[in-house]
């Protein structure tokens, strides 16, 4: 089996795109909307379409958000052709806090101890973690609730909720894939409250020496757009 963070080499072309198509029929299964992401070739991402000057990861479909589906029809046609990236349209079915990776690895443990030691009557935390390449750590929590102030005012943590969106595994970047820190199946596909999840990245914060002190003005919650992320 040969690879590159290029191109799947030879027949591999048609093996990515097919395992592409089947994580992302398993997503939309589980009620998660996808949507096609741009497709690595070389070093950089192609969509398709014509004169875009996005050379990073971003959706294929300009009216992404509108479009992004549950319908299993719907997503297969979309990776019939291409191996694109699979993204998770957030803001629906959950929400995700995205973190450096060493507040990252000190909130799983914290997690996995938490709900072995207090047990999830205390509040369960355990949920799905996808992690980047390029060392970003992103939790899957329930949605709607907004970030603390402490956590707003940090700007290496991010939340994405409505209008934003996240890659998810087998999808492969100029660095390498993105893979589950914690799989969706290894929650049955359960979703912590954010709050409890936020407390911990306090504390990892703190724990680390990078615990943010409250503003004193509100900052609104920041999301990860689009068009901020090809900047």
């Amino acid at each position: 089996m040969q690879w590159s963070n290029r191109w799947p080499i030879g027949p591999w072309e048609y093996v990515d795109r097919l395992r592409l198509r089947r994580a992302a029929l398993r997503y939309a299964a589980h009620g998660w909307a996808v949507t096609p992401g741009a497709y690595l070739a070389g070093h950089r991402f192609a969509c398709g379409r014509a004169g875009c000057p996005i050379m990073g990861c971003h959706p294929a479909i300009e009216s992404w958000e509108e479009d992004s589906s549950t319908d299993p029809a719907r997503v297969a046609r979309w990776w019939h052709r291409r191996p694109y990236t699979v993204l998770l349209a957030t803001g629906w079915k959950f929400d995700v806090l995205e973190v450096p990776a060493a507040v990252g690895l000190r909130v799983l443990g914290a997690v996995r101890l938490h709900t072995g030691v207090l047990g999830p009557a205390s509040g369960d935390a355990r949920g799905p973690v996808v992690v980047t390449p390029s060392g970003r750590w992103m939790f899957l929590v329930r949605p709607g609730a907004e970030v603390r102030p402490e956590l707003g005012s940090c700007l290496d943590v991010l939340r994405h909720g409505r209008g934003s969106w996240i890659p998810a595994a087998p999808s492969r970047t100029p660095q390498g894939p993105v893979r589950w820190a914690v799989s969706p199946e290894q929650t049955g596909w359960q979703l912590p409250e954010s709050a409890v999840v936020q407390t911990m990245l306090l504390d990892a914060l703190e724990v680390l020496g990078r615990r943010p002190q409250p503003p004193a003005a509100v900052i609104v919650p920041r999301q990860m757009s689009t068009a901020r992320r090809a900047a």
